[in-house]
């Protein structure tokens, strides 16, 4: 009999699409609003909110998490100062040697304030692209420890999401449960 031992990583991406000629949900929800506190203020301006389920982990930032448990390198963390989720157009398939977004089309936007939060064994980061930010076809998704690729990527979700508009605010959420 052989007893085993598995770490899970369970991702969920939220996505949240909003008019906003003016700019004014961007810089609510860029401050740390609640999201469903800006959907019960706005109800008119959202236009949708999509859930995307899981992604793969890239063998960079599984690698990095290593070094990190056992104390062997000093990875940049994934957080407030340093983390940045990234969309891009592409349409190729994740795979695990990836090493970031691979569109022709990419911006990374660092976090909301507050974020990235941690509740029990669940991390979860935060960004809000403005009226005048990432306007293409976000196709790809991850989180990365700089401001572009050249840091190490954590993920990478591939799921057709529409094209982001001009006046649009659309707010990008990646939890990751550990069990």
């Amino acid at each position: 009999m052989s007893i085993g031992e598995s770490l899970k990583l369970n991702s969920k991406w939220l996505i949240y699409k909003f008019r906003d000629p003016d700019g004014k949900i961007s810089q609510e929800l860029q401050n740390g609003a609640n999201i469903q506190d800006i959907i019960q203020k706005h109800p008119d301006a959202l236009i949708s909110q999509e859930q995307i389920q899981g992604n793969v982990a890239l063998n960079e930032g599984l690698q990095a998490i290593i070094n990190l448990i056992c104390g062997l390198a000093s990875p940049t963390p994934w957080n407030a100062a340093n983390a940045r989720l990234g969309v891009g157009d592409s349409t190729t398939a994740e795979d695990p040697s990836q090493t970031g977004l691979l569109g022709t089309n990419k911006y990374w936007k660092g976090m909301d304030s507050g974020y990235p939060t941690r509740s029990a064994q669940t991390a979860i980061w935060r960004a809000t692209y403005g009226g005048t930010e990432a306007n293409f076809a976000w196709n790809e998704f991850t989180v990365v420890n700089a401001a572009d690729d050249t840091g190490i990527n954590l993920n990478r979700k591939v799921s057709p999401k529409g094209t982001k508009s001009a006046g649009e605010t659309w707010t990008l959420e990646l939890q990751i449960t550990f069990s």
